[in-house]
Protein backbone atom coordinates (compact mmCIF):
# COMPACT_ATOMS: atom_id res chain seq x y z
CA UNK A 1 0.00 0.00 0.00
CA UNK A 2 1.34 3.40 -1.01
CA UNK A 3 1.78 5.64 1.68
CA UNK A 4 -1.36 8.48 0.64
CA UNK A 5 -3.45 5.09 0.56
CA UNK A 6 -2.44 4.14 3.95
CA UNK A 7 -2.69 7.88 5.21
CA UNK A 8 -6.26 7.89 4.03
CA UNK A 9 -7.12 4.83 5.16
CA UNK A 10 -5.93 5.48 8.74
CA UNK A 11 -7.91 9.26 8.47
CA UNK A 12 -10.94 7.51 7.03
CA UNK A 13 -10.49 4.74 10.33
CA UNK A 14 -12.20 7.82 12.60
CA UNK A 15 -14.98 8.70 10.33
CA UNK A 16 -15.97 5.09 10.23
CA UNK A 17 -15.67 4.84 14.23
CA UNK A 18 -18.01 7.45 14.72
CA UNK A 19 -20.19 5.21 12.35
CA UNK A 20 -20.08 2.53 14.54
CA UNK A 21 -20.62 4.69 17.89
CA UNK A 22 -23.82 5.51 16.07
CA UNK A 23 -24.39 1.74 15.40
CA UNK A 24 -24.18 1.32 19.00
CA UNK A 25 -26.78 4.05 20.11
CA UNK A 26 -24.60 7.17 20.39
CA UNK A 27 -26.05 8.95 17.74
CA UNK A 28 -25.83 12.43 19.71
CA UNK A 29 -22.10 11.94 19.25
CA UNK A 30 -20.79 14.64 16.55
CA UNK A 31 -18.04 14.63 14.39
CA UNK A 32 -16.27 17.92 14.37
CA UNK A 33 -13.96 18.56 11.32
CA UNK A 34 -10.64 20.79 10.53
CA UNK A 35 -7.67 21.47 8.92
CA UNK A 36 -4.29 22.27 11.49
CA UNK A 37 -3.05 25.82 10.96
CA UNK A 38 -0.58 24.36 8.73
CA UNK A 39 -2.59 22.87 6.80
CA UNK A 40 -1.03 19.90 6.85
CA UNK A 41 -2.92 17.59 8.86
CA UNK A 42 -7.05 16.88 9.31
CA UNK A 43 -8.24 16.63 12.63
CA UNK A 44 -11.65 15.34 13.80
CA UNK A 45 -12.61 16.06 17.19
CA UNK A 46 -15.76 13.98 18.96
CA UNK A 47 -18.24 15.59 21.27
CA UNK A 48 -21.68 15.37 22.05
CA UNK A 49 -23.97 17.52 20.03
CA UNK A 50 -24.96 19.39 22.95
CA UNK A 51 -20.75 21.26 22.77
CA UNK A 52 -21.65 21.71 19.01
CA UNK A 53 -22.19 25.23 17.06
CA UNK A 54 -26.03 25.82 16.01
CA UNK A 55 -24.41 27.85 13.46
CA UNK A 56 -22.40 24.76 11.82
CA UNK A 57 -23.04 21.43 12.70
CA UNK A 58 -19.51 20.63 11.84
CA UNK A 59 -17.94 22.82 14.69
CA UNK A 60 -17.37 22.95 18.16
CA UNK A 61 -18.13 25.60 20.20
CA UNK A 62 -15.17 27.77 21.23
CA UNK A 63 -14.99 26.70 25.01
CA UNK A 64 -15.81 22.71 24.41
CA UNK A 65 -12.30 22.53 23.10
CA UNK A 66 -11.12 21.70 26.16
CA UNK A 67 -13.96 19.95 27.58
CA UNK A 68 -13.37 16.25 29.02
CA UNK A 69 -16.59 15.90 26.85
CA UNK A 70 -14.30 16.28 23.58
CA UNK A 71 -12.10 13.84 22.12
CA UNK A 72 -9.60 14.33 19.79
CA UNK A 73 -7.73 13.46 16.54
CA UNK A 74 -5.08 14.80 14.24
CA UNK A 75 -3.91 12.71 11.20
CA UNK A 76 -0.58 13.29 12.08
CA UNK A 77 -0.99 11.01 14.72
CA UNK A 78 -1.08 8.34 12.07
CA UNK A 79 -2.91 5.31 13.24
CA UNK A 80 -1.92 6.30 17.13
CA UNK A 81 -5.86 7.40 17.22
CA UNK A 82 -6.36 9.29 20.55
CA UNK A 83 -3.04 8.83 21.98
CA UNK A 84 -3.48 5.06 21.94
CA UNK A 85 -0.49 2.94 20.90
CA UNK A 86 -2.28 -0.45 21.06
CA UNK A 87 -5.26 0.30 18.25
CA UNK A 88 -2.63 0.55 15.02
CA UNK A 89 -4.30 -2.88 13.15
CA UNK A 90 -7.73 -2.11 14.92
CA UNK A 91 -10.95 -2.27 12.48
CA UNK A 92 -13.35 0.55 12.88
CA UNK A 93 -15.44 -1.68 15.01
CA UNK A 94 -12.51 -1.99 17.31
CA UNK A 95 -11.69 1.46 17.76
CA UNK A 96 -15.24 1.86 18.32
CA UNK A 97 -14.95 -0.90 21.60
CA UNK A 98 -11.92 1.10 23.20
CA UNK A 99 -13.36 3.73 22.54
CA UNK A 100 -16.77 2.79 24.67
CA UNK A 101 -14.18 1.69 27.44
CA UNK A 102 -12.09 4.10 27.46
CA UNK A 103 -14.41 7.57 27.23
CA UNK A 104 -17.38 6.81 29.32
CA UNK A 105 -18.35 9.96 30.12
CA UNK A 106 -17.97 11.07 26.18
CA UNK A 107 -20.01 7.89 25.57
CA UNK A 108 -23.08 8.69 28.29
CA UNK A 109 -23.12 12.20 27.05
CA UNK A 110 -23.66 10.48 23.56
CA UNK A 111 -26.36 8.59 24.26
CA UNK A 112 -29.43 8.89 22.22
CA UNK A 113 -30.91 9.00 18.35
CA UNK A 114 -30.83 11.64 16.35
CA UNK A 115 -31.16 10.23 12.74
CA UNK A 116 -31.20 13.41 11.07
CA UNK A 117 -27.60 13.65 11.61
CA UNK A 118 -26.88 9.81 11.16
CA UNK A 119 -28.68 9.91 8.14
CA UNK A 120 -26.39 12.83 7.02
CA UNK A 121 -23.42 11.12 8.46
CA UNK A 122 -23.67 8.33 6.06
CA UNK A 123 -24.44 10.83 2.86
CA UNK A 124 -21.43 11.83 3.84
CA UNK A 125 -19.02 9.19 4.14
CA UNK A 126 -20.32 7.65 0.49
CA UNK A 127 -19.94 11.24 -0.94
CA UNK A 128 -16.15 11.71 0.54
CA UNK A 129 -14.97 7.66 0.06
CA UNK A 130 -13.04 6.48 0.05
CA UNK A 131 -10.01 9.57 0.06
CA UNK A 132 -11.83 12.81 0.92
CA UNK A 133 -12.10 14.50 4.33
CA UNK A 134 -14.73 17.59 4.54
CA UNK A 135 -13.39 20.01 7.26
CA UNK A 136 -15.70 23.35 8.86
CA UNK A 137 -12.49 25.25 9.52
CA UNK A 138 -9.36 26.20 8.19
CA UNK A 139 -7.50 29.04 8.59
CA UNK A 140 -7.49 30.04 4.75
CA UNK A 141 -10.70 30.96 2.80
CA UNK A 142 -13.76 28.58 2.73
CA UNK A 143 -17.00 28.21 1.78
CA UNK A 144 -19.58 28.67 4.53
CA UNK A 145 -22.56 26.91 2.84
CA UNK A 146 -20.85 23.70 2.70
CA UNK A 147 -18.32 21.19 3.86
CA UNK A 148 -14.93 21.76 1.43
CA UNK A 149 -12.59 18.16 1.58
CA UNK A 150 -9.28 17.66 1.01
CA UNK A 151 -8.28 14.93 -0.62
CA UNK A 152 -5.44 12.38 0.05
CA UNK A 153 -4.01 11.05 -3.30
CA UNK A 154 -6.01 11.87 -6.44
CA UNK A 155 -9.24 13.09 -6.98
CA UNK A 156 -10.98 16.51 -7.40
CA UNK A 157 -12.16 18.49 -4.58
CA UNK A 158 -16.07 17.91 -3.54
CA UNK A 159 -18.52 19.51 -1.47
CA UNK A 160 -20.68 18.01 1.19
CA UNK A 161 -24.09 19.11 2.21
CA UNK A 162 -23.72 21.37 6.22
CA UNK A 163 -24.75 18.71 8.75
CA UNK A 164 -27.78 19.29 10.80
CA UNK A 165 -26.77 21.86 13.68
CA UNK A 166 -25.65 21.81 16.99
CA UNK A 167 -27.53 22.76 19.93
CA UNK A 168 -25.70 25.40 21.41
CA UNK A 169 -25.67 29.11 19.86
CA UNK A 170 -22.58 30.01 18.94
Amino acid sequence: MDEPERQAREARAVLQLVSELHLRGLQLLRACVMMSPSGTSWRCSIAPVSLVSALNGALLTEEAWDSPLVVHYTSAARSEYFGWTDATHDTPSGLARKFIKRFPQVVEAGRGSDWLYVGWFVEMLHLTYPNHFPFAMADWDSPTDCLPTITIGDGDEVRVPLPPPGLCSQ
